[in-house]
């Protein structure tokens, strides 16, 4: 009988623990210190309630869609409710227990991080509504198609699988399209449908966000390492490239700040850090060393301009940055992945490596993810709309969320 391995289920259930430390508190403290001051409790309340709704939905019906047996775009039912589980089930070496717990965190965070993008000016019932519907439409079918049994951009279980348009298996292998270019593009959607904040958002405590951007960067070890789904030098290796590349995305936008505006600020260095964080999570089972620079020096160059120029250019009131961070992010490490990967790290070559066609495969599942999040996206908040205004009225946005919908402020 086949029993877990009690090494690759200890550091599991640890990554656990580190993954949903990156939404409550770090998630909530980065984006709480980022908003207007009369805007912080509402702001870290939506966290903190996405982490709720979304951990019931996984257990009803998200994880099932997501990792039981059905077809190459959704998973099946099987699994409703858990269906099935058992103290002794296991999902590869490490009980199913905690593979779901694992999984679920994932599916809390990617759901959070789009909020950012409105974080001023949603409606709290709405809120509840759309994170609970996105978690079970968009999420799940994103993460069976690139985690899932047989899924269309490579999922587990298939043998020789020729891939999306057949250019082969997509790498992810933590959550770059899954995770970044899904929230991202949803971040985006958010913002246009909602509309321009009426007052300018400016951060009131970056001390708070600091402190949540250094809890992301901790807990960034148990989403990237964690994804090798064992203890063992795959994960060693994840964990080693995630911390060189955020160090190098920070450190890039802090020296093109510096360049570009004449001072470094906390604002850009710790923007760069969560930049580098994203882009190294798609490839940080794939990549040595100096790939992970490469990618922590060009996401941090590339999000920064993100950030200050095309949100110029487009006009678009991404109230934290989410497309700019996470979305862009998400396909740069997408795409350098394909430069990037080493055979002897993920058993994949990349550009570098002779294989030009994984670079054509990492574009099409990122562009395939972000039309089905965008267009999904875009569905779910107008079906909410017509059920719940989206948009808290002129008078709560312009004096703050915290009283008008919670009732409460800070001191």
């Amino acid at each position: 009988t086949a029993v877990a391995d009690k090494g690759d289920t200890a550091w599991l259930i640890v990554a656990s623990g580190l993954v949903l430390f990156m939404t409550i508190p770090g998630l909530a403290l980065f984006y709480g210190g980022l908003v207007r001051k009369e805007n912080t409790l509402a702001t870290l309340m939506q966290s903190f309630a996405t982490c709720c709704v979304v951990s019931i939905t996984w257990i009803v019906v998200g994880y099932s869609l997501a990792f039981s047996e059905g077809s190459s775009i959704i998973g099946g039912f099987d699994k409703v409710m858990l269906k099935g589980l058992e103290i002794g089930g296991l999902s590869g070496t490490i009980p199913e227990t905690v593979f779901i717990m694992f999984q679920m965190t994932f599916a809390i965070i990617t759901t959070a991080l789009i909020l950012g993008a409105v974080a001023d000016r949603l409606r709290f019932s709405a809120m509840l509504l759309f994170t609970a519907l996105w978690s079970v439409v968009v999420y799940a079918p994103v993460a069976h198609m690139v985690w899932g049994p047989a899924g269309l951009l490579g999922g587990t279980g298939l043998t020789d699988y020729a891939g999306f348009l057949g250019l082969g298996p997509v790498l992810d292998f933590a959550g770059g399209a899954v995770v970044h270019i899904n929230a991202g593009i949803a971040g985006l959607v958010a913002a246009v449908v909602l509309g321009k904040s009426n007052k300018k958002n400016e951060p009131h405590n970056l001390a708070l966000s600091l402190v949540g951007a250094c809890m992301l960067w901790v807990g960034w070890f148990g989403f990237n390492a964690g994804s090798a789904l064992a203890a063992d030098g795959r994960a060693g290796f994840a964990m080693l490239v995630t911390h060189i590349a955020t160090a190098c995305a920070a450190m890039a936008w802090i020296a093109m700040e510096w360049v570009v505006k004449g001072k470094p600020s906390v604002l850009g260095a710790i923007s760069g850090a969560v930049a580098g964080l994203v882009a190294i999570t798609p490839a940080s089972g794939f990549v040595g060393v100096q790939g992970a620079i490469a990618i922590g020096l060009l996401s941090g160059i590339i999000c920064m301009y993100s950030a200050t120029e095309l949100k110029k250019i487009f006009k678009v009131d991404d109230s934290l940055d989410v497309f700019s961070i996470h979305g862009v992010g998400g396909f740069v490490g997408a795409i350098l992945t394909g430069v990037f990967a080493e055979q002897a790290i993920g058993g994949t070559a990349g550009l570098l490596e002779g294989n030009s066609t994984l670079i054509l495969a990492q574009l099409a599942g990122s562009l395939l993810v972000a039309v089905f999040s965008g267009v999904a996206t875009f569905i779910l908040l107008k079906l909410v709309s017509i059920f719940v205004p989206l948009r808290v009225d002129a008078h709560t946005e312009a004096h703050g969320l915290d009283l008008g919908l919670h009732g409460e402020k800070l001191a």
